[in-house]
């Protein structure tokens, strides 16, 4: 069962069970992987649907980053709801120990020696963990691997 369908069937589940958040979370996926379908004139591939769950995942950690600022704690249990539920949906992540293993790798295959081979290093290594990691950790962890 491809990505899509799995949506539209969680989405009658979650119409069935009168999980109104759940459904609202579940329809705005399917919004988002229609509208890239239409700009892309076909299907996505899978690497296509794991960017737009990691885009509305990012989207839904940076608002409740941004409502507990404001003290809105009714709007941080909800973005919080509907992040669990989107994560729900998003590929396997890397542990830390292997994303390090693998920016370790690419550090040696670049030849990167100091902080000013930054891009060279993200440039060969984010191809490789498109949908498997955070791009803000990994960043962290280039930056403070490439600072010793």
């Amino acid at each position: 069962m491809d990505f899509k369908e799995t949506l539209k069937r969680d989405l009658g589940s979650a119409l069935k069970s009168g999980d109104k958040l759940r459904l609202s979370t579940i329809r705005m996926m399917l919004s988002e992987i229609h509208n890239a379908e239409i700009a892309r004139s076909g299907e996505l591939t899978d690497e296509e649907y794991a960017a737009i769950v990691a885009r509305e995942a990012r989207k839904r950690a940076e608002s409740i980053e941004e409502f507990t600022k404001a003290a809105r704690q009714d709007l941080v249990d909800r973005e919080t709801y509907e992040l669990s539920v989107i994560r729900a949906y998003m590929p396997e992540q890397l542990s830390d120990d292997e994303i390090m293993k693998i920016v370790s790798e690419t550090i040696d295959e670049v030849g990167a020696s100091s902080p000013s081979d930054f891009g060279k290093v993200m440039g060969k290594l984010m191809p490789k963990l498109k949908g498997k990691a955070d791009g803000k950790k990994v960043n962290v962890l280039v930056r403070e691997m490439l600072a010793r």
